[in-house]
């Protein structure tokens, strides 16, 4: 039984380091924010701090608002670190117990770990962008590059699971039993 489960999971062994590591970050995060956030929110005033009177034109309520914001993109992040990591977990360890290619295992794997863990740096970067750039709007325009494709690949593992699901679990058995007759 053990080696079974072992033999399952090597096609999605890449995917599910991934989502592993994801999820190290989130709570990784989670720790940071705890024993740092002073320190953090200080970080992010500061670097507002050096562009107050060119990005921010000497506006602090503006400069405030905007470091505020790049904190709650941190929480974001380590919310869907957690979240999208978990989620991945769970969902590469169905697809390994599924009957198919090991290639689509794979690749759904690393599509699944790639996704959760790109779109929760999505929000981290953004955050710690914002500041120096005086714009949350333009520092997630400016990290679309990562945010598009890592949404993408999380919405294309979804879709691959729910496929491999049908076929393996509906379409399957009818196709047996149209064999048969």
């Amino acid at each position: 039984m053990q080696e079974e489960f072992i033999k399952n999971l090597l096609p999605v062994k890449y995917g599910l380091l991934i989502a592993l590591a994801t999820l190290a970050y989130g709570l990784g995060l989670g720790g940071a924010f705890g024993a740092f956030e002073d320190n953090i929110k200080g970080y992010l005033k500061d670097n507002a701090i050096q562009v107050l009177s060119v990005t921010y034109k000497g506006d602090k309520v503006l400069m405030k608002k905007i470091t505020d914001k790049s904190w709650v993109y941190f929480k974001r992040a380590h919310l869907h670190a957690n979240g999208l990591g978990t989620t991945a977990l769970i969902l590469i360890f169905l697809v390994s117990c599924l009957p198919s290619n090991n290639i689509i295992k794979s690749i759904n794997a690393v599509c699944l770990g790639l996704g959760s863990l790109g779109y929760s740096l999505f929000w981290m970067l953004a955050g710690l962008r914002a500041p120096g750039i005086g714009s949350t709007g333009m520092a997630k325009e400016s990290l679309k590059w990562l945010a598009i494709p890592s949404a993408g690949l999380c919405i294309i593992g979804l879709a691959m699971v729910i496929w491999l699901v049908v076929i393996s679990l509906f379409l399957r058995e009818r196709i047996k039993l149209d064999n048969q007759s």
